[in-house]
């Protein structure tokens, strides 16, 4: 069996760009990266909560409710963050960590992928 070589550099090419969005989800960027993609100051004392789906944002419970967190807001762990809707099902989100919300990194209604960074926590 032959295999084509232009067959595997399409291949190792995909690769390579399959690693770099994976990169842009942000758990496997570094400081700087996310500082720039978040317009926020990050340091190591900051925790990111993640989308666990992929579906719509949103902050609040319904249309002119008020939002889950803000900034400034202490959170538990467990609390709800915000929900992500898929395929018409409205997923509440936990917060993963205590702390104070710092940055909110999506807006209501916006698209969400999987593990897309919606809040920073100190």
């Amino acid at each position: 069996m032959e295999i084509d070589k232009k067959v595997i550099k399409k291949l190792i090419e995909a690769l390579e760009d399959l690693k770099k969005s994976i990169g842009k989800t942000g758990e496997r960027l570094d400081l700087q990266e996310i500082e720039k993609e978040s317009g926020v100051s990050v340091n190591e004392n900051y925790k990111a909560v993640k989308s666990p789906i992929i579906g719509t944002a949103y902050l609040a419970p319904e249309p002119g409710a008020k939002p889950f967190v803000e900034v400034g807001k202490k959170i538990k762990k467990g609390d709800t963050v915000m929900i992500v809707e898929a395929m018409k099902t409205m997923n509440h989100v936990p917060s993963t960590c205590d702390g104070i919300v710092k940055k909110i990194s999506v807006e209501d209604g916006q698209p969400v992928e999987y593990d897309q960074i919606l809040i920073f926590v100190e």
